[in-house]
């Protein structure tokens, strides 16, 4: 089984496996083709996943470890969770989400990208002290200043 992202769509994905997604990424294809694509796979027997509130918990707990959680939308989070409560394999060119699911033991798949070639867990710094921190905050606690994600390593 596929779990399919917008990527499957817009660049026209094709697979002999079953496919799944969710509802919400038929509002980010902005284009008529893959719209297209997605009503036809819909109509086809594509399967229409709404993952449970408890799963999608874990996803954003997933993500603040691996400070992936403000780059994630809702429906990235929800598809996370969908792949991982079907056990499939994601297909997306979404970093931040490969990311992800490599610290949930999500499999992954590119579409038109290379994906990542490790999993990192990034730290957040002020831009005005310097400061490191684990966990994303709008400001810096210490001068106000505000933060950017950086890779630790």
């Amino acid at each position: 089984m596929r779990v399919l992202d917008a990527s499957a769509f817009i660049n026209d994905y094709t697979t002999d496996d079953d496919v799944a997604t969710i509802p919400l990424v038929r509002e980010e294809l902005e284009d008529d083709a893959s719209g297209y694509r997605f009503d036809a796979l819909e109509g086809g027997g594509m399967r229409m996943h709404v993952p449970d509130q408890g799963t999608v918990e874990r996803v954003e707990r997933a993500a603040r470890t691996t400070g992936d959680a403000t780059e994630l939308s809702e429906t990235d989070t929800r598809l996370l969770a969908a792949a991982f409560e079907l056990d499939a394999t994601l297909v997306t060119d979404d970093y931040a989400m490969q990311n992800v699911a490599t610290e949930l033991d999500v499999r992954t798949e590119v579409v038109a990208t290379d994906g990542i070639a490790e999993r990192r867990d990034w730290t957040y710094q002020c831009q005005g002290c310097g400061r490191e921190f684990d966990d994303h905050h709008d400001r810096c606690r210490i001068c106000g200043s505000e933060l950017a994600r950086k890779n630790p390593n």
